[in-house]
């Protein structure tokens, strides 16, 4: 496996990172940014593409396509931008069956892009895996997830984000206790 790739599981699966998965910091977003943007890039464009040869790299890869960017580029589309290529890569592994060459914690990494998609199918596809590998947890999160898609085909915590117009329903949503802000 590439050193870099290594590098990058070595990084988000430390005891530091792992406390900041889902409850980030500027600080911690700016370290991302400082040690892995240019990775990023090269992974945007493609460059970083044999990575997918196996299920270590392949995950360090999606991790790069999938959560830096929200990092990196928090509160902006282009946190968003390599989300396609991550569920290309995410769909890569499951194919390739490197979702069972991973421990659980891996795992929920490997099938994160499918549950931060805003298609209904890729939804349907993140329950389908977390409820198949038992990752209760990670569960709850992608049924909830995929009842937003259903509900308004789309994430509206994102849609100022991304200059889109909210529904009516969105609002009321968004201005509701039961709204997912990301």
């Amino acid at each position: 496996m590439n050193i870099l790739a290594t590098e990058i599981l070595d990084f988000w699966f430390s005891e530091k990172i792992n406390q900041y998965w889902f409850n980030s910091t500027s600080e911690i977003d700016q370290e991302i940014s400082q040690k892995f943007e240019s990775v990023w890039e090269l992974a945007a464009e493609a460059k970083l593409d044999q990575w997918r040869n196996t299920a270590e790299s392949c995950l360090a890869l999606i991790i790069v396509l999938d959560q830096f960017p929200l990092n990196m580029f928090r509160n902006q589309a282009k946190s968003f931008s390599t989300e396609a290529k991550a569920i290309e890569m995410a769909e890569y592994a499951v194919t390739h069956e490197f979702d069972r060459q991973l421990s659980n914690d891996k795992l929920t990494f490997l099938y994160m892009p499918f549950m931060h998609s805003e298609k209904l199918a890729d939804q349907d596809r993140s329950v389908t895996l977390f409820e198949a590998a038992k990752l209760e947890t990670n569960l709850q999160f992608a049924r909830h997830h995929r009842d937003i898609i259903q509900r308004f085909g789309r994430f509206p915590h994102r849609n100022a984000i991304l200059v889109r117009d909210n529904t009516e329903a969105e609002i009321e949503y968004l201005n509701s206790k039961e709204a997912f802000l990301g």
